[in-house]
């Protein structure tokens, strides 16, 4: 099996690296500035060059705030960028992993969300990725969406990170409690991506969308908490209080939803494959996270 993995530079992207590469899988990883997925041609020589088996899109405009005022780069990348990477899988007659995000719901929603929910994303954001998913399944029927969510590592910028500098400089964080989703490690999703692929190689019936989370529902203020909690026992940190607020203390461009949890039982039936405790992926995060501070 031989991977193409865009990407390469973003926390999911940057796992499936290092775990290929631990584990001796094949692979072409593509930063942005080595592959620009908007640029077909582009894409079409990075085919050409790797000759994979299976394309994971990793890459993708994330930033949800500004993406509210640049809406034809958010699309260039989102929507565009996939149909030229669906179009060139097509053409090699190969199968597309294609990573996408709990933001395609509104937030609505009274419990969890499923396969089968209708979407109707509230933010610019969203909507570009949902733009990405329906082009996908309308040029390549052999692919896998894996919807995720509050995706965190200790490469990148992100929640968990965040919330780490801030506590070792300060006593006191404000931290919105009125969204609810499930917080992802990107470790997690690399090995169920390396998980599926060989699957998805060999058989179009593992085609279809999925929710891919960890298990933990929660709240931002509630992550804080937790993260502090375990981080408390590995780093030395001045936080001495964490206080919640509503989203409407912390006015954003974008909309976010209020519920984003998703269901995961579709994925784990379809492929066997069981989805780590949040607690453990967690401390390794917080643990890489130390080791990087020393350096």
């Amino acid at each position: 099996m031989k991977i193409l993995i865009t990407g390469a530079n973003g926390q999911v992207g940057w796992e499936l690296g290092r775990q290929t590469e631990d584990k001796n899988i094949d692979h072409c990883a593509y930063t942005r500035d080595q592959l620009d997925i908007t640029d077909h041609d582009a894409v079409d020589s990075a085919m050409a060059i790797c000759k994979p088996d299976i394309v994971v899109n990793a890459a993708a405009y994330t930033a949800v705030d500004k993406a509210e005022e640049e809406t034809e780069i958010v699309y260039a990348v989102n929507r565009d960028g996939v149909a030229n990477l669906a179009n060139a899988c097509k053409r090699a007659e190969i199968p597309m992993i294609h990573i996408s995000t709990d933001y395609v719901f509104d937030g609505m929603k009274e419990g969890t969300y499923t396969e089968e929910d209708i979407t109707n994303p509230i933010s610019i954001y969203g909507k570009s990725k949902l733009a990405g998913e329906e082009v996908l399944k309308e040029i390549l029927p052999h692919h896998v969406i894996l919807r995720t969510s509050w995706v965190f590592s200790s490469h990148g910028s992100n929640f968990v990170k965040t919330i780490l500098r801030l506590a070792m400089e300060r006593e006191e964080l404000r931290v919105v409690n009125d969204q609810y989703g499930c917080p992802t490690s990107a470790q997690a999703i690399a090995e169920a991506i390396l998980c599926i692929a060989p699957m998805l190689i060999n058989s179009r019936q593992k085609s279809g969308t999925y929710h891919f989370c960890q298990s933990t529902t929660t709240h931002w203020c509630e992550f804080a908490k937790i993260i502090v909690d375990i981080a408390t026992e590995i780093i030395n940190l001045n936080v001495k209080k964490i206080v919640p607020i509503s989203t409407n203390d912390l006015p954003s461009r974008a909309k976010r939803p209020s519920n984003s949890v998703m269901h995961t039982g579709k994925f784990v039936e379809k492929f066997k494959h069981s989805i780590p405790p949040l607690s453990d992926s967690l401390s390794v995060v917080i643990r890489e996270c130390e080791n990087k501070l020393k350096e």
